[in-house]
């Protein structure tokens, strides 16, 4: 198949799988926004680990209110180290478990060997005194309850101190390593791969791997699915759906997460994933022919002319013809095509197996990423974007947004280009579908940009979830072992600044059209102060829903109540879950709090000091009123 005929081919209409909301025209954006860079002492402060700032003074914070013709300030001042206003939701009883928890974590012995230690606890108290013990320690810290009935209390007692809730059925398989790797082989090489015995175009990055069979390995406080069969996709559905309900039932402006490793065959989101970044890394050959090299993605824009030039230098197609591939809406009126013009040539309304061609630059020929796709590959690749597409409306009916988890790398271009066709039909009159983005990933800022601006041409309501990350030991391994580009930034420094950048970005945007919406997912309280200072300068008044707060259950209690109770909209990851289904994500918790508490005494002292107080007030037995 040529380059000529690449447009017809992919806009044919046939098996329509990846819905897409079509607007009758596409706008450049209206506003060059400058972004503006932190400064180098912004910089500094922005390399504290999480959690890890202790300073004396309160964090003062300009709320910006909106009068009938214009905004008037009113101070108001968040401290983050009140801890009579950060515990008030708290009984001392929660207090003490706290501090229990967070200095188990600090000991190396046993976060290492907690599997070993929960099953021995298992044999030697038995089933009742270890879930007892369980509920009085870690279960009853990080986990809200075993069902949707049981997480009610607390979910209402959040809201009552005005934080609200992520909802998160936490339950894995505890399979052993050679099961995870057995099941990731099996769901990640497809029929036509098994034939070639090892020959193919397919990129190294984007096939699976038994050493990295085990996509637990090296990963802190994400879920992790493997594929068994479609019967075990539709009760994840099903799960979730149940979670969505939950959510709308328990508050009006609730949030639901779901991840689509767990909708169906990870094979699909290797292959999609691979097709999205060959495309891409051609366009960036033609910039750097054009002398753009270097340039951010949404700032490369390409001549027309040369552009064909180079195409037809290339052997990829005459003039005439590559001339139609962008018309009318796709080219716009600039002359000139950029990355998101570029990547609407892999069209919405095609048959899937369609989608999966990769440009060949050596032969000029569009070639399959696989020589065959058998029927029932296919009606798997239909039913993960089917179920995708039940949840979606279902969070719509009941007035829950939905947040899709990000993963790894290999997984993550076609995660979120899905994400993205959900809230192109989605989000038209208010954000539904959030995106994740990893901010420990070097491409973070492209990612966020180009969504945006996308967003921003089509007329639907972004909405992002923007956390630092979860695999960096196992990306970083991977990419090593196998060979390809190590996708991490060099640093946690590097990363802070990141974050800080993509965050500005949106609520820029936030602040020229008021379309955009952004959760703010950390424990860096560094972070959280930036936020605020931006939200002041930009006048987004924190009652304009249009910037949320998020941390984990468990976790950071000193920043998400005083935020809540301030008014801004502060959001708690809710876990649940059978205790015997989530001890796996139990046991990351540990691990992931080994590394904050041994960086940081902050929440410790800030507990202990809530005890002293309490005791030198006669608070000892204080119980929270709502």
């Amino acid at each position: 198949m040529s380059y000529t005929k690449l447009a017809p081919a992919l806009r044919a209409g046939s098996d329509i799988c990846l819905t897409r909301a079509v607007v009758s025209c596409r706008l450049r954006s209206t506003v060059a926004s400058p972004r503006t860079k932190p400064s180098s002492e912004s910089q500094e402060q922005q390399v504290d680990a999480t959690c890890s700032v202790l300073k004396k003074a309160a964090a003062q914070v300009d709320h910006i209110s909106q009068t009938e013709n214009a905004w008037s300030k009113s101070k108001v001042f968040i401290d983050f180290e009140n801890t009579k206003e950060a515990y008030k939701s708290k009984e001392t009883s929660e207090l003490l478990r706290s501090l229990l928890v967070f200095r188990l974590c600090t000991f190396d012995f046993l976060v290492d060997k907690n599997k070993e230690l929960i099953n021995l606890s298992r044999k030697v108290l038995g089933k009742r005194l270890f879930e007892q013990l369980m509920k009085m320690t870690f279960y009853g810290q990080f986990v809200a309850g075993e069902d949707q009935e049981a997480i009610k209390p607390l979910v209402r007692r959040n809201r009552a101190f005005g934080v609200g809730s992520v909802l998160d059925y936490g339950v894995e398989e505890d399979l052993t390593q050679e099961e995870a790797e057995k099941k990731e082989m099996e769901s990640c090489v497809s029929e036509a791969e098994k034939e070639s015995h090892g020959v193919d175009h397919r990129e190294k990055k984007y096939k699976a791997h038994r050493r990295f069979g085990d996509r637990r390995g090296g990963v802190i406080s994400a879920r992790t699915y493997f594929y068994a069969d479609e019967a075990k996709c539709d009760q994840h559905m099903e799960t979730f759906l149940k979670c969505i309900e939950a959510s709308g039932g328990s508050s009006e402006d609730g949030f639901s997460a779901i991840k689509l490793t767990a909708l169906g065959r990870p094979q699909f989101l290797l292959q999609f994933s691979e097709v999205l970044v060959k495309w891409r890394r051609v366009f960036h050959l033609l910039a750097a022919d054009q002398g753009k090299a270097g340039l951010s993605a949404l700032d490369i824009k390409l001549e027309m002319k040369q552009l064909q030039e180079s195409l037809a230098k290339l052997g990829l197609g005459a003039k005439d013809e590559t001339q139609n591939w962008f018309t009318g809406e796709d080219l716009g009126m600039s002359g000139t095509v950029d990355l998101l013009d570029w990547n609407s040539l892999i069209d919405s309304r095609t048959k899937i197996s369609n989608l999966l061609v990769v440009p060949n630059l050596e032969t000029g020929q569009l070639e399959p990423l696989l020589s065959k796709f058998t029927d029932e590959e296919e009606m798997q690749m239909k039913r993960m974007l089917q179920r995708m597409d039940v949840l979606a409306k279902k969070a719509l009916q009941h007035g829950v947004r939905l947040m899709v988890d990000a993963e790894q790398t290999y997984f993550q271009p076609a995660i979120s280009r899905l994400t993205l066709e959900m809230q192109r039909k989605f989000n038209k009159e208010k954000p539904i579908i959030f995106n994740t983005y990893q901010c420990y990933l070097r491409e973070a800022y492209d990612n966020v940009s180009l969504d945006v601006e996308l967003s921003r041409r089509e007329g639907w309501y972004f909405g992002a979830k923007l956390v630092r990350g979860a695999y960096m030991d196992q990306e970083r391994s991977r990419a090593a072992e196998i060979g390809y580009a190590d996708p991490i930034n060099p640093n946690y420094e590097a990363t802070n600044q990141m974050y800080h950048r993509c965050l500005d970005y949106v609520l820029e945007e936030i602040k020229h059209h008021r379309k955009a919406n952004v959760m703010v997912a950390s424990h860096n309280e560094n972070t959280v102060k930036f936020t605020l200072q931006r939200m002041n300068e930009f006048g987004i008044h924190p009652s304009e829903n249009k910037v949320y707060f998020g941390q984990l259950l468990g976790m950071c209690d000193q920043i998400s109540f005083p935020l809540g109770q301030a008014g801004y909209p502060v959001y708690k990851y809710v876990p649940y879950g059978p205790m015997s289904e989530v001890l796996p994500y139990l046991s990351r918790r540990a691990q992931e709090n080994r590394g904050i508490m041994k960086g940081s005494q902050r929440e410790r002292l800030l507990l202990w000091t809530e005890l002293q107080r309490r005791l030198l007030s006669g608070e000892i037995f204080y119980k929270p009123v709502y």
